[in-house]
C-alpha cells in the first residue's frame, strides 16, 4: 500500500453528533459490497442504504440514499450519539469493515455478500458480523425495508430467529439474528432492537431475499462464507499483473469494477446506483444500472491490461448473445441482454440532496451513438493481442460491428455524452469509427480475411482524412468537437490516446492546450460547457481528468500528468472509490457511485504515466503507445 493510501486510511474518520441528519451524508461516504448479481452501499453510519434485489436493476429494497425518510435501510450502529466511525476493506478483498468509536467502547461491523465459485449459484444474502473489540457498547439493529423503490411498505412479522418482511406482491426479506432480540416498531417505520456487546462476544445478522421463513443464522454458514469469500477475493487480486507505484489504487479500482460485473452473463453495469446527482438539487440524475456496450468494452479493455482476461471473455460471450442479427448492435442493454426499460420518474422520492427527478430506466436507449463500435472493436483487438481467442461466432458478430462503422461513419449522432438535443457531426464519434475500422483491419488479417482487411483499412484512411479536413478550427491549429463549430469537448483528448496521429504531431499538443484552457478547473476537467438540453450545473468529469493525464504523458509532460493523477487519486473516498464527477471547488464526489468510467480511467492513466516515467528513466522523452509498450514487455 502506498503512503497516500495509508494516510487516507489513518485519518478519514466521520463524526456523528446528536442532531446529524442522514440525508446530509456525502454520496461517497460509503463502501460497496456485492456478489456478482447485485451490490449494496454501506454508509459510514452502519446503514445499508442502497440495495436492489435480486439483481442490479431490480427495484430497491433499501433506498435511504434517495430519500432519508421513505427510502428504507438496514442499520447496525451505536444506539446513541455522539460517535466516530471509519471504514476499510480487508486487504485485497471487497469485505468491508466499519469501526465505531465512542465513550466506553468500540464497535465493529464486517459486511460481505457470499461469493460462490459457481456463477450459476443464486444466493441473495448479506452477512454482517458484529463484535466489540474494546469496552462495552450498546448497539441498535434497524430493519426498515421498503420494497419497489419505497412504493411498497411491507408487513413485518416477528419470528423466533429474527423478523420477516412481506410485500404486497409476495416478496419476502428475512433478517436472521444469532441471538434472540426484542424487536419493537419504530415511529418512522420498520423495527428496532438494542443489545449490549462486550469483548469476546459477537453477533451475526443475515439478510436473505426470497426467504420462506427466518432460519437460524447457523443454517447460512456465515463463518464458512466469510472465509471462502475472503479467500476468493484474495485469489482474484493475486492475478493483478501491475506492480507499479499506484498498485493500491489500481487494485482497488479493479476490485470495484469486478463488483459491477453481472456474473451470470458477463455484462458490466455503468454503476450500481440510480439518480445520485451530478449536482446537489439539480436535474442531472440518471439510472446507470445497465450495460452500455461502449462503457463495458472500455471497462473490459482496462481489466485486460492488468491481467483479467477471463472477464473479457465473459463480456464477449454476453455481447455475442445480446447482438441480434436482425437489429444489430444496440447502444445499451439490460444485464441479461434485453432492451433497457423506458425512462420513468419516481415522484414520491425526495432525491439525494434534494435532486429530482429520481429516474429509473434510461431514455438514452433511443439515441444514436455511433462511437460504440470503436470501443468494442478496440477492446477485442487488445484481447487478441494479449493472447485471448475470439471464437468464429464472436468474430462474425464483430465483423458485423466493423461493417456498421463502415456504413455509418458519415452520419450525425448524439455522441458519447448523451445530450438531450439533436444530432451533430461529432468528431469523437467519427474518431471511434476510424478506430473500429483500423483495429478491425488488423483483426481481419489475423482471421485470414485479407479482403476485409484491405477494404477496412481503405475506409479507415478515408475517415482519417475527413476528420483532419472537417474537424479542425478555422486556423487549422487544433481539432474541434463538432464539424463546423468551435466547441471544446474533453472527448477530443482521445485523439492522443488512440494513436490517431503521431505523438509529436503539433495538432495534438495544440488541442490538449486548448482543452485545458477551456475546460479545466485546477486539475479537474469538465466534459464541455455548451447547453445540452438538460439544464443545471454539473461537476468535473473524473474520466476526462484521467484522459488528460494520458494525453499529457504521451506529449512528454510527465510531471504535469503525475500531478493531475495524484489530485484525482486524492479525491477518491476513504476506500479508493470514485463517483462519476467531482465538485472542483470542494472536491466532493458527485453522481452515480462508484462509476465504472472513473475506475477504468484511473487504471489506464496509472499504466500510462508509470510506463512514461520508466521510459524517461531509461532515457526516452515520451511515453510510447501504451498497448505496444505493454505487449513488448509481456
Amino acid at each position: 500500500m502506498d503512503l497516500l493510501a495509508i494516510s487516507r486510511l489513518l485519518t478519514t474518520r466521520f463524526v456523528f453528533g446528536p442532531n446529524d441528519d442522514p440525508a446530509t451524508i456525502p454520496i461517497a461516504a460509503r463502501g460497496l459490497i456485492g456478489n456478482g448479481r447485485t451490490a449494496a452501499l454501506v454508509a459510514v453510519d452502519g446503514s445499508i442504504d442502497w440495495l436492489c434485489l435480486p439483481r442490479f436493476d431490480s427495484p430497491s429494497v433499501f433506498g435511504r440514499i434517495l430519500d432519508a425518510r421513505r427510502g428504507g435501510e438496514m442499520a447496525i450502529r451505536p444506539a446513541s450519539r455522539p460517535y466516530e466511525s471509519l471504514q476499510r476493506y480487508d486487504p485485497d478483498t471487497n469485505v468491508l469493515e466499519t469501526l465505531f468509536f465512542m465513550n466506553g467502547g468500540t464497535l465493529r461491523v464486517i459486511d460481505s455478500m457470499p461469493w460462490s465459485d459457481d456463477p450459476r449459484a443464486s444466493s441473495h444474502e448479506v452477512h454482517r458480523r458484529i463484535d466489540c473489540p474494546s469496552g462495552s457498547v450498546e448497539l441498535e439493529i434497524v430493519f426498515d425495508p421498503r420494497f419497489d423503490y419505497a412504493r411498497d411498505v411491507p408487513t413485518i412479522h416477528l419470528a423466533e430467529h429474527g423478523v420477516l418482511a412481506e410485500g404486497k406482491n409476495g416478496e419476502r426479506l428475512a433478517l436472521s439474528i444469532s441471538q434472540r432480540q426484542q424487536f419493537t416498531p419504530r415511529p418512522d417505520g420498520g423495527m428496532r432492537a438494542t443489545t449490549t456487546l462486550t469483548p469476546g462476544k459477537h453477533l451475526w445478522a443475515v439478510l436473505e431475499w426470497d426467504a420462506q421463513s427466518v432460519e437460524p443464522t447457523a443454517s447460512y454458514r456465515p463463518y464458512e462464507h466469510l472465509r471462502t469469500t475472503r479467500r476468493m477475493w484474495r485469489e482474484w487480486s493475486s492475478k493483478l499483473t501491475y506492480d507499479g507505484p499506484w498498485r493500491h489504487h489500481v487494485l482497488r479500482s479493479a476490485l470495484a469494477l469486478k463488483l459491477l460485473i453481472y456474473r451470470p452473463t458477463g455484462a458490466v453495469v455503468a454503476a450500481p446506483t440510480t439518480s445520485l446527482p451530478e449536482w446537489p438539487g439539480g436535474p442531472r440524475n440518471w439510472d446507470y444500472r445497465f450495460t452500455w456496450a461502449r462503457d463495458a468494452a472500455m471497462t473490459i479493455r482496462a481489466a485486460n491490461l492488468i491481467g483479467y482476461g477471463a472477464e473479457a471473455r465473459e463480456f464477449y460471450h454476453f455481447l455475442r448473445d445480446a447482438v441480434d442479427d436482425r437489429v444489430g448492435l444496440e447502444l445499451m442493454y439490460t444485464i441479461d441482454g434485453k432492451r433497457v426499460p423506458e425512462e420513468a420518474e419516481l415522484d414520491h422520492l425526495a432525491g439525494s440532496f434534494g435532486a429530482r427527478p429520481v429516474r429509473i430506466g434510461n431514455g438514452a436507449r433511443d439515441q444514436t451513438q455511433l462511437d460504440t463500435t470503436g470501443a468494442i472493436v478496440d477492446s477485442a483487438h487488445l484481447f487478441e493481442r494479449f493472447g485471448g481467442t475470439l471464437t468464429l461466432h464472436a468474430w462474425r458478430k464483430l465483423a458485423s460491428v466493423i461493417e456498421r462503422a463502415e456504413r455509418q461513419w458519415r452520419d450525425a449522432d448524439h455522441g458519447i455524452w448523451e445530450p438531450r438535443h439533436g444530432v451533430r457531426h461529432n468528431v469523437h464519434s467519427k474518431l471511434m469509427n476510424w478506430l473500429a475500422l483500423d483495429r478491425g483491419s488488423q483483426l481481419a488479417t489475423a482471421f485470414g480475411r485479407r479482403d476485409l482487411s484491405d477494404r477496412w483499412a481503405k475506409c479507415a484512411a478515408e475517415v482519417h482524412a475527413d476528420i483532419c479536413t472537417n474537424g479542425m478550427d478555422a486556423s487549422r491549429r487544433h481539432f474541434v468537437s463538432v464539424y463546423g463549430e468551435e466547441r471544446p469537448d474533453a472527448s477530443l483528448l482521445l485523439l492522443s490516446t488512440q494513436g490517431f496521429l503521431p505523438d509529436d504531431d503539433p495538432r495534438l499538443a495544440e488541442t490538449v492546450a486548448w482543452l485545458r484552457r477551456e475546460l479545466s478547473t485546477g486539475p479537474f476537467v469538465h466534459r464541455y460547457h455548451d447547453a445540452d438540453g438538460v439544464g443545471g450545473p454539473e461537476g468535473a468529469f473524473v474520466l476526462c481528468g484521467f484522459w488528460l493525464v494520458e494525453a499529457l504523458a504521451l506529449l512528454g509532460e510527465l510531471d504535469q500528468a503525475r500531478e493531475i493523477f495524484v489530485a484525482h487519486a486524492e479525491a477518491a473516498n476513504h476506500l479508493g472509490l470514485l463517483a462519476e464527477e467531482i465538485d472542483p471547488t470542494d472536491r466532493v464526489q458527485l453522481g452515480n457511485f462508484p462509476q465504472a468510467f472513473s475506475h477504468l480511467g484511473l487504471i489506464n492513466a496509472a499504466l500510462r504515466i508509470d510506463l512514461g516515467l520508466r521510459l524517461r528513466n531509461e532515457g526516452s522523452s515520451r511515453a510510447p503507445h501504451l498497448v505496444g509498450s505493454l505487449t513488448r514487455k509481456i
